[in-house]
């Protein structure tokens, strides 16, 4: 029986450590490749022609998201106002996003919330007259 030492464990370990590396190495440059070709701009432009002819195309999702984006760009101009600070800048364009998505999302919430307010500012000039 032949006695193993501690350096042929250590020999071996480096193989089987250099084979784990080779196979990490393969599959890091099938996942760039993979993620440059998804970020050519045709392909970009494409994923998004999908997205949208796989979506429902209605009038109400369009004006939906419509009222999302002006909700979320007003939304950062009233942060921001005339400010050339690049936090309030940065924070603002996360508020956008952040209120578009929400109003995106949640339109029929948005919708039932603006009549609420309508209603009570009607009533509220009908009571000063």
């Amino acid at each position: 029986m032949q006695k193993i030492s501690p350096t042929d464990e250590l020999k071996s370990a480096i193989q089987v450590l250099e084979v784990v590396q080779a196979v990490n190495k393969q599959q890091l440059k099938e996942d760039f490749q993979s993620a440059l070709i998804k970020l050519k701009p045709i392909n970009i432009i494409a994923g998004t022609i999908k997205n949208i002819v796989s979506t429902s195309f209605s009038p109400n999702n369009i004006i939906d998201n419509a009222i999302g984006v002006a909700t979320g760009y007003l939304s950062k101009k009233i942060f921001i106002g005339t400010s050339g600070n690049i936090f309030r800048k940065f924070f603002g364009t996360v508020l956008q996003f952040g209120v578009t998505k929400v109003v995106a999302h949640n339109p029929e919430t948005i919708k039932s919330l603006g009549w609420f307010l309508i209603e009570y500012m009607r009533h509220k000039k009908e009571r000063n007259l």
